[in-house]
């Protein structure tokens, strides 16, 4: 595999599964290539990072293993275990983890986080997204950023356990991944093993066009919040001149940068339409313990 990842420290996620485990062999191979003739090679510094939910019994064997593999490869390790207990969402789950690694690569004062996303995860995220009802924007969440690098975004999950078996890797299956009650599960064990190979590509080609539109619009909306909104109030009666569509994506944006909101559609249209009908002064929930207090001209957050 080749990565294009500039010199610097990076946090690596590894769980314990195939996945990271392939991500953390990869990368090493890639930092001890040969150079190439006409070019330096790039300086690279990796921590290995563990987050153990809590949620599973045998958990600390994950724990210890990753350990042990840092070891074995000679990287730092750090790692943390929370107590999220078995009835856990996926996306509390997530939020844990993700809290964790942006407190590590504060830490390490890394230059960003590196992920083992794959191309199947971005299949998944986009059917889960459909099902969630956040339009466009859900068909392209699941991308590299500054702070998350993803490289393993052009692989299939076929081809990562092929790459494991190659280099006789060895790693640890997480139990829960047979659990239907997860969504993710249930969308991997009924949807991905009957998507062929069409269909795939036309998904990913979808997501693809999806993130540049999303780009241009993203554009457009931070300007628009520059202008008109600031963190803590939304001038209301510049909110209601714009056509829905367009106030549901700066609502979306506004929601993103300033709140802990999970962003739906359900939540937007609840939220747009105490935005542009509210009474003056009536409270509306927004998300963990935040709320708009509503005047006729604005709504605040508090």
């Amino acid at each position: 595999m080749e990565f294009d990842l500039p010199a610097g420290k990076y946090i690596v996620a590894v769980s314990g599964g195939v996945d990271s485990v392939v991500l953390l062999h990869s990368l090493l191979q890639a930092k001890d290539a040969p150079k190439k003739l006409d070019a330096q090679h790039p300086k690279l510094e990796f921590v290995v990072a563990h987050f153990d939910h809590g949620i599973r019994p045998d958990s600390a064997a994950d724990c210890d293993f990753v350990r042990q593999l840092a070891a074995h490869y000679g990287l730092p390790f750090v790692s943390e275990r929370a107590e999220l207990g078995v009835g856990a969402s996926e996306a509390k789950a997530r939020e844990a983890r993700y809290t964790f690694l942006r407190h590590v690569r504060i830490r390490y004062a890394a230059d960003a986080i590196i992920t083992a996303h794959h191309e199947d995860d971005v299949l998944e995220t986009i059917i889960i997204n459909w099902l969630r009802g956040t339009r466009s924007r859900g068909l392209s969440s699941l991308r590299s950023t500054v702070e998350i690098r993803r490289p393993l975004l052009g692989m299939s999950k076929k081809q990562i356990r092929a790459y494991a078996h190659a280099h006789n890797l060895r790693w640890r299956e997480d139990s829960t991944n047979t659990d239907e009650r997860y969504l993710r599960n249930y969308i991997r064990r009924r949807f991905m093993t009957k998507l062929e190979t069409p269909m795939r590509k036309r998904l990913l080609d979808l997501s693809a066009q999806a993130a540049q539109v999303n780009s241009a619009v993203d554009a457009l909306v931070r300007e628009y919040l520059a202008q008109h909104m600031t963190a803590a109030t939304i001038d209301r009666q510049i909110y209601r001149s714009l056509p829905p569509e367009v106030s549901c994506e700066v609502l979306a944006a506004w929601l993103r940068n300033h709140t802990q909101a999970t962003i739906t559609t359900k939540t937007l249209l609840r939220l747009d339409g105490a935005l542009r009908t509210g009474r003056n002064g009536s409270l509306v929930d927004v998300a963990k313990g935040q709320s708009f207090r509503l005047t006729a001209a604005t709504a605040h957050l508090q």
